[in-house]
């Protein structure tokens, strides 16, 4: 149920108005004083059950208006006390018990249906033509193979245009190119040791926290309430390391 101070409010209304009358027609089929109060108690307890199960609400609405409509026409005289009114009220106790003891459980969920398998795709290679193979489609001019072409016109007599371009190609590629010959070096050579250009110049841990601690120290003195959670976001460090350089800072001061 939804946390609505105006709904619980309505309800708690709505149930104490009902436990009146369910409790005067409970007296009147012959319940006793303090037994009596049982009557409206079970069935405010089913009421809130069906409402959190969201179940049996129209039940729940059914019964309270008949229980309730009985009570005060037997209080202004128009509806006698019967044999079927007083067992109709003596039965509120055990189907009330029934029933929130259904509501209790907890209905089984639908199973997942599993999930289809997809088929796997399948992957056509096709087989390489062969590099001599004749052409299939149109073409310009005589069709000629790759080696009369590295070797000339089919006669013979022409130049070997393609061999010669791959000889020259070969050549070019084959050739290393001269290496530069190294300039002498004028830069100073720095002398061997270690030297106080060597040390390392960055704060370690330790002096690190110790000016962090002093920074918080200092601002404390302007800001007495501030929190471990501001150093941190201030530092742009953790809100425990924050903490802790607090600490260290009220220890100190």
């Amino acid at each position: 149920m939804k946390r609505d101070p105006l709904l619980w409010a309505a309800l708690a209304a709505v149930l104490v108005v009902l436990a009146s009358a369910e409790y005067q027609l409970a007296v009147a089929c012959g319940f006793g004083t303090y037994v009596a109060a049982g009557v409206p108690a079970a069935l405010d307890v089913y009421a809130l059950a069906a409402l959190r199960a969201r179940r049996d609400v129209l039940a729940v609405v059914a019964t309270l208006i008949a229980v309730n409509a009985a009570s005060h026409l037997v209080e202004v005289g128009l509806l006698p006390v019967s044999v079927p009114l007083v067992v109709g009220v003596s039965a509120i106790a055990p189907l009330v018990l029934w029933r929130v003891h259904r509501l209790s459980e907890r209905q089984a969920e639908p199973e997942a249906e599993p999930a289809e398998l997809q088929p796997e795709p399948v992957t056509v290679e096709r087989a390489p033509e062969p590099v001599d193979a004749e052409p299939i489609g149109p073409v310009l001019g005589p069709w000629s193979p790759v080696a009369e072409l590295s070797s000339g016109t089919a006669g013979g007599t022409g130049p070997d245009l393609l061999g010669d371009h791959f000889a020259r190609a070969a050549k070019v590629i084959g050739e290393r190119p001269a290496e530069p010959a190294a300039e002498p070096s004028t830069a100073p050579v720095p002398p061997t040791g270690t030297g106080a250009a060597d040390i390392a110049s960055e704060d370690t841990a330790n002096t690190t926290f110790a000016k962090r601690v002093q920074t918080v120290r200092n601002w404390l003195q302007d800001e007495p309430e501030l929190t471990g959670t501001e150093i941190g976001t201030r530092l742009g460090i953790s809100d425990g390391y924050g903490r802790r350089l607090l600490r260290a800072a009220r220890e100190d001061s």
